[in-house]
């Protein structure tokens, strides 16, 4: 059975005349004739009773009539959906990021697809390169922002380098200024400085970490296990200084002094992943060409 051969079966039964429905569905005469004989055929039923100058519906018809419509509304429901799909009226997308970098670099490039595209849902997912690794490979995730390098290679997923960001030290204005004041500090000047620390398995963790044993040092933690606004806000009430991006730094607002890490300082690479061996869908395809353009 074939959605032709119900359009034209619709068409004899809605014009009860074999020409007038071939003129309306485009097709030769014998031709229409033709596939609703194959119908009948595939059904094992005839559909119509031919009488002289008479076309009506059998048993058989008057119950596939209701179907047939019904099912050439949804091929035709189907056509639409993919059309708004491709279009980009409709649809989503599935992003993961890190804490950070929802804080930092998305707001204002989510923006900018949600006002271009205002019928695809964003669905972000928040969470470290390690789980949004996993969320990729199982099919939850269409895109994820990811720090480099992962912690497992991972030949199943393509990355992109986005960007190369800085990491900078934050301290409460009320308390002293790490590095005894310095414009700039190095990641020397902070063994002896109460850190705020964000929790395991949190990419700026395992790096503030190495970078300080690099030194020759352990970081002494104040306080630590917290997402990136409790860092933040725990920095913002004295209990230590903390290494943050710099985006998310100048984002921050006030309550906090930004200091520079001295050269050759500190940076984390930020890339786009998605699985290997699937095409992200549009909508994602586009968010990817914004985030890259950005």
């Amino acid at each position: 059975m074939q959605l032709q051969q119900l359009q034209y079966f619709v068409a004899v039964a809605e014009t009860r005349h074999f020409t007038r429905a071939a003129e309306a569905v485009h097709v030769a005469q014998p031709s229409l004739s033709q596939q609703i004989k194959a119908l009948e055929r595939e059904l094992g039923a005839d559909l119509f009773l031919r009488a002289r100058g008479n076309i009506t519906l059998t048993d058989a018809g008057e119950a596939l009539l209701p179907l047939a419509r019904r099912i050439l509304a949804d091929a035709d429901t189907a056509r639409y959906e993919v059309q708004e799909l491709v279009q980009l009226r409709r649809g989503r997308v599935r992003l993961g990021a890190t804490p950070s970098l929802c804080t930092g670099l998305l707001p204002d490039v989510l923006r900018a697809f949600h006002d271009r595209y205002p019928g695809i849902r964003l669905l972000i997912e928040e969470g470290g390169s390690h789980d949004l690794v996993r969320g990729l490979a199982r099919g939850a995730l269409d895109l994820a922002l990811v720090v480099l390098p992962l912690p497992t290679a991972s030949p199943a997923l393509t990355t992109v380098e986005l960007l190369r960001e800085d990491l900078v030290v934050v301290s409460s204005p009320e308390a002293p200024a790490p590095g005894a004041g310095r414009r700039a500090v190095r990641i020397a000047d902070l063994e002896g400085e109460r850190m705020v620390m964000f929790r395991h398995g949190y990419d700026l963790r395992e790096l503030t970490v190495a970078a300080c044993r690099a030194e020759g040092f352990e970081p002494d933690f104040a306080v630590e296990g917290g997402e990136m606004d409790a860092v933040l806000g725990f920095v913002r009430a004295g209990l230590g200084v903390a290494v943050v991006p710099r985006m998310v730094a100048t984002r921050a607002g006030r309550g906090l002094r930004v200091t520079p890490l001295a050269r050759p300082g500190l940076y984390r690479t930020i890339a786009l992943a998605h699985r290997s061996d699937v095409a992200p869908p549009r909508a994602a395809r586009e968010l990817q060409r914004m985030l890259l353009e950005r």
